[in-house]
């Protein structure tokens, strides 16, 4: 996995998230597991197989979770006014003003009614701004096969 980018606010979120999930969480679908075992016939019970989908969820996220700690880097992105993973863009993408994050989904509090649309620097369209500055143009072939032009007209870093 490649470092991701995460403000101190997003790390301390996610590591709180694994925290219950590997804790209170683990606990809780163990009970229901072993409540829907007690019910009898595992071939025909729905709870059982409800709660073993559940703890197949948790037990995907806290590996997502371990993974994104282990790789992250908190702090702010690299150099003030380029674009790097962390900074919020505002770019005319065809013609078009866009606001976007460029990094992680995982930087972003969900509960932000002003959500960011974020995107990956692996993406054709963060492969093609990652190191340009305000005023810079680039293009990006498209999983449509189109060319886009972006010009670059703020970065700034990101604020939870």
């Amino acid at each position: 996995m490649t470092e991701t980018w995460l403000t101190q606010e997003a790390y301390d979120r996610r590591k709180a998230e694994l925290e219950l999930l590997t804790g209170e969480g683990r606990t809780e679908i163990a009970k229901k597991i072993e409540a829907a075992r007690e019910e009898g016939d595992l071939k025909e019970n729905g709870g059982y197989h409800a709660a073993k989908e559940e703890q197949g969820k948790i037990e995907a996220r806290i590996r997502v979770l371990t993974e994104l700690l282990r790789h992250a880097k908190v702090g702010t992105p690299a150099a003030e006014g380029v674009i790097s993973s962390g900074t919020v863009v505002t770019a005319r993408v065809q013609g078009d003003e866009e606001v976007f994050l460029l990094g992680s989904r995982e930087i972003v509090d969900e509960t932000d009614p002003d959500e960011l649309d974020v995107y990956s620097e692996a993406s054709p369209l963060g492969e093609a701004i990652l190191g340009l500055k305000a005023g810079d143009t680039a293009t990006y072939i498209a999983p449509n096969g189109r060319e886009i032009t972006v010009q670059i007209d703020k970065v700034e870093p990101y604020r939870a």
